[in-house]
């Protein structure tokens, strides 16, 4: 379209109308921003006839609606609306765990003979997870851009055929994908912006029928993804930043789902309960918030609305940071009068401030905090506002992370879990042992939830391979097989997951090179991986029960006194917590690389 031949041979025809379909692509705010479409407005103003335009989308906040308008100069213009409510369809977000892909084939065997779209960030992952469906007899293709284009165009055939029932896929499918019969979507990594999850959630449902909407979250991913803006230029590292925190704040809200995603969007839900997303379902016990909120409205307005969230929540906290030291705010009255509540709460109250209308973010200067005309009596007539406290996934509590839709109580068995521990502390003792070294807590809850009672299925267990099974798995797979019999339990029968054979070539590759006493630079820079992602390999390598011996390198880098410091400290600590470590030992002292190379030290040595 912006090539001079295009443009020219468009002036040799009677145009009679302009549509720009996807228009969000025109603002940098847009989840799918495309420089070219910025020029779109000066080859339609090269026309010498005025003719009418109209810019389409399904997907644009505030911000990006105003963004079109502005850019294509269509400001003095009718705007037409609907709804970005979706009634049909039901949300959820779960803990992403390391047994993700057991928890989708869980999931989509549960639904079978129901078509639906399993979405990835990478094209390795979707090829992985695609393969990983088909050995368990599931029938998924797989779909991104690197596919050969006969491979893309038969593989959505397929789905559209109903030859195969599941689409795993980039952010490459979708577009123009009209199959009015998807059941379900699956994120199996939580998207770059909110816009992107409403548009890619919005391909389940369209007959109008069921539509179930599943993502998985870990904040780790998120911490990847703002690794990668790094790279980017400062405003679009900007952008990406603030969209990935609106994503982060939908995550871990305890809000009704809808009505946080029909806020970002600028509407107003205004029902308490939609009655179909996990919040709704599953409700948070509640507080009163109004004091807090009255806080954080004075907050606002001491800092003359002139800041965004962050920077609010570290005034309320009392946090002496370069920003507040150079803007004097620590001599306002506010400075830490909320310090005995933590960030994650104060985001809570922003966020539920935001719902409720007392504070907006200017669509100007995105992301800075103002006080509605509504918060401002708010402040003067305070009323009652129920809060509840975000989910904390990386420490669910009892209820988070439902095995199944809509499903109330905690997967795990809690009586059959104190026993187990039970079980280890008896075993640790004999052993000499701290119990983490036997079987880390997660290990354990999934032993309370899959009841293993042969090695070979406790091998399918979170964290225990088969060095961990042969060792110290029969005393514990013995106590489940009386456990289920006595209590007459009817274990689940797809727990046993096949892995893809090749699925363990990077953890081969890194225990062989292990042996060869290469570098971990080298070896992380060889497989492509940042070093913080090899040091999470060679973890679930180490608690899996395969011993390595990474002293060749830790003599490089870490002290002696400080190897022995670090090592006596886990003979006695009640968790392998490494900050628990940095906190007990000292962060000025010590840093988190050399507690998790010495924790590794000592979980190979001392377990395996």
């Amino acid at each position: 379209m912006n090539k001079e031949e295009n443009v020219e041979f468009l002036k040799s025809i009677d145009i009679s109308f302009f549509a720009i379909d996807e228009a969000h692509c025109i603002s940098e705010w847009g989840h799918d921003f495309r420089p070219e479409y910025r020029r779109l407005r000066p080859i339609i103003e090269a026309f010498k006839k005025k003719v009418p335009v109209i810019a389409l989308t399904a997907t644009a906040t505030p911000k990006v609606q105003q963004d079109i308008q502005k850019n294509l100069n269509m400001q003095d213009v009718k705007v037409f609306k609907s709804s970005f409510n979706r009634p049909n369809l039901y949300y959820e977000v779960r803990p992403k765990t390391s047994n993700i892909n057991r928890d989708i084939i869980r999931f989509v065997k549960s639904q079978e003979g129901k078509s639906g779209i399993i979405y990835c960030l990478s094209r390795k992952k979707v090829e992985e997870l695609a393969e990983t469906l088909q050995v368990n007899g599931v029938r998924a293709l797989p779909y991104h851009a690197g596919l050969d284009s006969a491979v893309r165009v038969s593989n959505q055939d397929q789905f559209l055929m109903e030859d195969a029932d599941i689409i795993v896929a980039t952010i490459a499918f979708g577009m123009g994908i009209d199959k009015p019969d998807v059941r379900y979507v699956i994120h199996h990594d939580i998207p770059k912006s909110l816009e992107a999850y409403y548009q890619e959630t919005g391909r389940s449902g369209r007959d109008g029928g069921e539509g179930n909407c599943i993502a998985f979250y870990s904040y780790d991913d998120i911490q990847k993804m703002e690794k990668f803006l790094k790279g980017k230029p400062v405003a679009e590292q900007e952008i990406g930043t603030q969209l990935l925190m609106e994503t982060v704040a939908y995550s871990e809200s305890s809000i009704c789902r809808r009505k946080m995603l029909l806020n970002y969007f600028g509407e107003v839900y205004g029902k308490e309960n939609c009655g179909s997303c996990d919040n709704c379902l599953n409700p948070k016990e509640k507080f009163e918030g109004k004091e807090y909120i009255c806080l954080l409205i004075e907050a606002v307005l001491a800092v003359k609305q002139l800041f965004k969230p962050k920077h609010v929540i570290n005034l309320l906290m009392g946090k002496s940071t370069a920003t507040i030291k150079s803007c004097k705010h620590n001599t306002l009255e506010v400075f830490g009068k909320g310090a005995d509540k933590d960030e994650k709460f104060w985001n809570a109250v922003i966020r539920q401030s935001l719902i409720e209308r007392l504070l907006e973010k200017d669509i100007e200067d995105y992301g800075t905090l103002k006080v509605t005309k509504a918060g401002k009596e708010f402040l003067d007539t305070p009323r009652s506002v129920k809060m509840s406290k975000d989910h904390d996934y990386d420490n669910p509590a009892e209820g988070e992370g439902m095995p199944g839709i809509g499903q109330k109580t905690s997967a795990t068995d809690k009586v059959l879990f104190a026993l187990l521990k039970d079980l280890r502390k008896e075993i640790a003792r004999k052993n000499n042992l701290p119990p983490f070294v036997i079987f880390q807590d997660p290990s354990l809850e999934d032993m309370a939830i899959q009841y293993p009672v042969t090695l070979e299925e406790m091998k399918q267990i979170t964290g225990v391979g088969s060095g961990k099974a042969e060792r110290f798995g029969r005393p514990f797979v013995e106590l489940i097989a009386r456990y289920v019999d006595d209590n007459e339990i009817e274990r689940p029968m797809d727990m046993v997951v096949k892995s893809v054979v090749n699925k363990s070539g990077v953890k081969v590759y890194i225990i062989q090179n292990i042996d060869r006493k290469v570098s971990l630079e080298d070896i992380a820079f060889s497989k492509g991986i940042e070093f913080d992602e090899l040091l999470t390999e060679i973890e679930s390598i180490v608690a899996a029960g395969t011993k390595i011996d990474i002293r060749y390198y830790i003599n490089q880098v870490v002290e002696v006194d400080k190897q022995e410091e670090i090592f006596d400290y886990f003979k006695t600590a009640e968790s392998d917590s490494y900050e628990h470590a940095l906190q007990e030992l000292g962060e000025d002292d010590y840093t988190e690389e050399e507690i998790r190379l010495m924790r590794i030290r000592f979980m190979s040595e001392m377990g395996n």
